[in-house]
């Protein structure tokens, strides 16, 4: 029988070698190459994690909040390299989600 972790091992770099990883690292380099764009990114995800927190909670935001969040997210998604960015996350985010479906799946 095989070790779990060496399993799991196998499956990181299984997973590093699909398009969505390599698209996604490719996108972080172009993104981090550009420091105006990537502090805006930066404060993005923080006020988006700010944001979700206070959801997750229990707190509703405020209209204020919300409203900027969706200026914030407007801005973002309109500069090209932010946008390709967070469509790569998206794409590597759901393999993963898929993989820790077929896990918790397999575990019940």
């Amino acid at each position: 029988m095989q070790n779990v972790y060496d399993i799991a091992h196998e499956l990181v770099r299984s997973l590093r070698e699909t398009d969505q990883y390599k698209d996604y690292k490719d996108a972080e380099t172009k993104l981090k190459a550009n420091e105006e764009v990537s502090r805006m990114m930066d404060d993005f995800q923080a006020k988006s994690m700010e944001y979700q927190t206070k959801i997750m909670s229990g707190q509703m935001p405020e209209q204020e909040e919300l409203a900027q969040m969706q200026q914030m997210s407007a801005i973002i998604m309109s500069d090209p390299l932010a946008a390709s960015y967070i469509n790569a996350q998206m794409q590597l985010q759901t393999i993963i989600g898929d993989i820790f479906k077929i896990i918790g799946e397999a575990v019940e």
